[in-house]
């Protein structure tokens, strides 16, 4: 919808693409739905769920067996993103590398982004 032609709305890493598949053979799922939400500090939450369809106007990427599913009102705000998935000491899980955000709070849990010409969206 929000794609320049020839070109995903977003980028998925191979452990990103490792990860989301493993989530789709556990539930049986068709991917990862992947949306945004008012809400945290900074304005804005990722949010993420198991699906078994997209609807009509859902953009889906395909990487190695998983599938991402962007939800209509979230496009705009994704467009550029690179999803990845990491472990380290202390917590793993995704993240995104959204170079729509300009700002986050200090856990990473919420982001805000530019406002959009004519649009009452973002405070």
């Amino acid at each position: 919808m929000f794609a320049m032609p020839g070109t995903p709305p977003v980028t998925i890493t191979p452990a990103a693409a490792a990860q989301i598949a493993r989530l789709m053979a556990g539930k049986n799922a068709y991917g990862l739905r992947i949306g945004l939400k008012k809400g945290g500090c900074a304005g804005m939450e990722y949010t993420m769920e198991l699906a078994q369809t997209p609807t009509p106007n859902e953009e889906v990427v395909e990487l190695d067996g998983a599938r991402v599913i962007i939800a209509p009102m979230a496009q705009m705000f994704l467009f550029g993103t690179q999803i990845d998935y990491e472990t380290g000491l202390l917590e793993q899980g995704f993240r995104f590398r959204n170079p729509n955000v300009t700002d986050s709070c200090g856990c990473g849990e919420s982001v805000n982004f530019a406002p959009i010409e004519g649009s009452r969206a973002q405070s």
